[in-house]
């Protein structure tokens, strides 16, 4: 089929729209809709036509720039961003060993001669940028663009691996300015620890994406709890006293960076592939996910003689292995109900061997997904784990399909448990239950949620919930404040002794601190960060349910999807009731936190947006601000009463400042404001 040139620029345009989507929904979102290989097979196939026609190649073309992880208000981010020294490009990738030949041959056209390869491992993580200078770690920025990214410092410093400081050395100065880069990852204790603290509506589908999504995390000591490691790998500065790759590394290394212990300097392109087969059989053996190997000059003279394009550089490539797929047969769905009400499709398959484990289901996501495979019951599937840990179902292999002997699943119009009707929101693909309370398996999770460790940490596990309700025992939250010990001796294996330590929980979790009582309660996209949020800004229940969806908006991290259901929940009768009776049974519905009291009015009225680094820390000066009964919010509009400016302020926040004609307060000012007439307003 001959393609012509306006045939191809219509295909060229939807391809564009489609991958520029699909980048938006793995760097920013950390929530891509398909894997690696079908996202590089679309940008291959754009690639093709653009070299059939470069007349239509334009500067902003997928082919031609980095995908971005910048933030763009999208998600709730409060990132400064700056700009990076040296672009920071992406890598060409191949998934066919016969194109690491025509890469060789590529290099040696440009008179390059008597050079090595350095191989390396593809850790599957997020890449970091960092800056050293004066023997201290200055900056961490996200790739974003390439150009610029998002200002991580303060998360960066939570991963053990990463020196704040660095040691004096020979043969380097460790106090000059220069930039060392990464991939800061995930392995798969970590993800498989934070996946089980969630909601399987809510987990991440592979270790990179929680790699990403932590790191975007706004609060240090949250981003500390995931336990992200981090590996390096390229360092760059003025008149580095190098010549390889390989050098450079053994320099970091004695600088106390964490470096690849699975690198290897290879003399030729046989060296190159026999690196990529030990790996791609071996790979399965790693504590943490890989997904292909990198290929490099080590030489730097010949990188400089080499190049690089616009989007990559030439003397580089990485080579991806395909994920590991099985073929299985759909056998049912199950239809399962979340804590939340969410409703989620299940496979039961075939029984399949895929990466070392037997499959037996693979989660279908939601109806949407179910439609876009075009998933038949007795279909054939394809099934991959995602980051090497979740099953998946990728395709339906249609030419497989009996049509006599296949059916088009029926989604539920009522909960699968009680039996009320499915609602839908328009933003969303999910159906829930909303029947939280009389739905026995989503109050059950609720109740179990409830009772977590990280919630009201009271000692019943998910069998004591079930006999508790079975039993009409703990049918609601009050309950568990209302049952007797008689009771508890009258269900089966309980004792004394565990009836006694039931009820020391019990009266134990009285004390819990209001941010987790407010977590506890399972408000729907309420989290613990959240909920810590909405405590530090409100401190007490009473003003928490008074507020308003503007004031819920003007709360750090709060959008328009937690703000609509808090109000949904405080204006609902039943849940105020219960709120009620949870008060007068001692629970703490206020904030204890030490010195939350307020000082002084002096920022009453005023809504204030921070940026830089400080003599303290940005907590600490938020935590300020909410004492002086000043409001912080994350980005500068008209509402704005000043601009707190710090070293190093973001300057697209300073630059809208000055054009709204917002005042630009520095510390000593903003100190000053604070401590004025000592503050005896509200004394």
């Amino acid at each position: 089929m001959v393609i012509t040139k306006k045939t191809a620029q219509k295909r060229i345009e939807a391809l564009r729209s489609e991958i520029l989507r699909h980048n938006h929904n793995y760097y920013v979102l950390n929530m891509p809709e398909i894997s690696d290989f079908e996202y590089d097979v679309l940008l291959m196939e754009l690639q093709a036509l653009e070299n059939k026609f470069p007349e239509l190649i334009t500067p902003d073309s997928p082919t031609q720039v980095v995908g971005s992880d910048l933030s763009n208000g999208e998600v709730p981010q409060e990132f400064e961003q700056a700009p990076h020294q040296y672009p920071m490009l992406s890598l060409s990738n191949t998934y066919d060993l016969q194109e690491l030949t025509a890469f060789d041959e590529r290099i040696r056209k440009t008179g390059a001669s008597d050079f090595t390869y350095a191989c390396e491992l593809k850790f599957d993580g997020t890449a970091i940028c960092l800056t050293y200078e004066n023997g201290r770690l200055l900056r961490a920025i996200t790739r974003g663009d390439g150009t610029i990214g998002d200002v991580v410092t303060q998360n960066v410093r939570t991963i053990p691996q990463i020196p704040s400081t660095l040691p004096s050395i020979s043969g380097f100065d460790s106090k000059m300015r220069f930039e060392i880069r990464g991939e800061i990852y995930m392995p798969f204790s970590s993800f498989e620890a934070l996946n089980a603290e969630r909601e399987p509506e809510n987990r991440f589908a592979n270790p990179r994406n929680a790699a990403s999504g932590s790191l975007k995390l706004l609060n240090p000591e949250e981003v500390r709890k995931r336990g992200l490691h981090c590996v390096l790998y390229q360092l760059l500065g003025e008149n580095l006293p190098f010549d390889s790759h390989q050098a450079a590394m053994q320099t970091a290394k004695q600088l106390g960076f964490p470096i690849s212990e699975y690198s290897k300097i290879c003399h030729n392109l046989e060296e190159v592939m026999a690196f990529i087969r030990q790996w791609d059989e071996q790979r399965h053996q790693l504590p943490f996910p890989i997904d292909g190997i990198v290929i490099k000059v080590n030489e730097l003279s010949i990188r400089e003689l080499v190049g690089a394009t616009a989007k990559a550089p030439r003397w580089a490539t990485a080579f991806k292995f395909k994920a590991e797929e099985a073929h299985t047969r759909i056998l049912s769905i199950d239809y399962q109900v979340g804590r939340t009400g969410a409703i989620t499709p299940v496979a039961n398959l075939e029984p399949v061997q895929l990466s070392g484990t037997m499959v037996k289901r693979a989660s279908l996501h939601n109806l949407e997904q179910m439609r876009l495979l075009d998933v038949h019951l007795n279909d054939w599937v394809v099934v991959e784990k995602g980051g090497e840990i979740i099953p998946k179902i990728t395709r339906v292999d249609v030419s497989k399909r009996d049509p006599n002997n296949c059916q088009l699943p029926q989604w539920p119009e009522c909960c699968p448990d009680c039996g009320t009707p499915l609602v839908i929101e328009d933003d969303e693909a999910r159906h829930y239950c909303p029947n939280q309370e009389g739905c026995p398996t989503q109050t059950k999770a609720w109740l179990l949620h409830f009772v977590s460790r990280k919630a009201m940490d009271i000692h019943a596990g998910e069998a004591t919930i079930e006999q508790l309700y079975n039993q009409g025992y703990v049918q609601s939250l009050p309950d568990f404040y209302r049952i007797t010990r008689e009771q508890l001796l009258t269900l089966p294996a309980w004792k004394e002794r565990s009836a006694e330590r039931f009820l020391q929980s019990v009266e134990a979790s009285k004390q819990v601190p209001f941010a987790r009582v407010l977590f506890a309660l399972g408000i729907r996209h309420i989290g613990e960060t959240t909920a810590k949020n909405l405590v530090e800004h409100f401190k007490t229940m009473d003003q928490l349910q008074a507020a308003d969806r503007e004031t819920l908006l003007a709360v750090q991290d709060i959008g328009e999807v937690v703000a609509d259901s808090m109000l949904d929940y405080f204006r609902t009768p039943r849940h105020q009731q219960m709120i009620k009776s949870l008060q007068q049974l001692g629970l703490q519905f206020q904030s204890t936190e030490a010195g939350w009291v307020q000082h002084s009015l002096a920022l009453a009225g005023k809504t204030i947006v921070i940026s830089g680094t400080f003599s303290r820390s940005r907590d600490e000066i938020k935590k300020l601000i909410q004492l002086h009964s000043g409001k912080n919010t994350g980005s500068v509009s008209g509402k704005t009463s000043f601009l707190l400016a710090g070293n190093e302020p973001g300057p697209d926040k300073v630059r809208k400042a000055e054009s709204l004609g917002i005042p630009i307060l520095d510390e000593d000012a903003f100190n000053a404001l604070i401590n004025s007439n000592n503050n005896t307003e509200n004394q």
